[in-house]
């Protein structure tokens, strides 16, 4: 069977609270930026390990955003680190970055071969708190790009605030004690009249 022809292996969907955990980013190009924007907005503690590093990387540094070690890899580099990152354009390097997380029990990702290492970045769409990840395990993720983008065409930004005044309701729900099932009925009810009420605002638009 051809390279990449096969299904992909099964993965687990999960939400990781990042927040002051280490995350290694090995490279300094336009994937490891990618990679690095992501990171830091899910409050992530993140290294940059580079021969070279694009502008919009050293200007994260100067401004003490990230820290970078300018030069090439060594396994020390992932020191303390919950997730590794590898995003070099060197495939051996990577390779290498992989084997050493492993032996270290590191998460990694591998940019330019998904199915090496341990998980994939989803193609993310952020409505307020509200997320929907798409991912094809690695398998073509520009597909999984065009799929984001088409749910965002019919999830707009209302939507983050239908999930706040459902959020609301159910802090209150829990504060007066009702039982899990009367919530669960309560507060699914309230969102399906939440999302009619935003169908019906849409069909009333020119």
């Amino acid at each position: 069977m051809p390279p990449g022809g096969g299904k992909g292996m099964s993965t687990l969907a999960l939400n990781i609270r990042m927040h002051g955990k280490r995350a290694v980013i090995i490279g300094g190009g336009a994937v490891a930026l990618r990679k690095l924007r992501t990171l830091l907005a899910a409050g992530a503690s993140v290294r940059v390990v580079a021969v070279h590093s694009c502008p919009d990387i050293v200007d994260m540094e100067n401004s003490g955003v990230i820290d970078i070690k300018h030069g090439h890899y060594d396994a020390s580099d992932l020191d303390g680190a919950f997730l590794a990152i590898a995003a070099t354009d060197d495939f051996k390097v990577n390779q290498q970055v992989c084997a050493d997380a492993r032996t270290r029990s590191i998460l990694v990702s591998v940019a330019d071969n998904p199915g090496a290492g341990d998980c994939t970045f989803p193609a993310l769409l952020q409505q307020g708190d509200l997320e929907i990840a798409v991912s094809t395990s690695g398998r073509c993720p520009t597909f999984a790009v065009d799929v984001r983008n088409y749910i965002a065409k019919h999830i707009g930004h209302e939507y983050g605030v239908i999930l706040d005044q459902l959020s609301v309701e159910r802090e209150k729900l829990l504060t007066n004690g009702s039982s899990s099932t009367y919530n669960t009925r309560v507060l699914r009810s309230r969102a399906v009249d939440l999302l009619a009420e935003l169908t019906e605002r849409k069909d009333m638009l020119p």
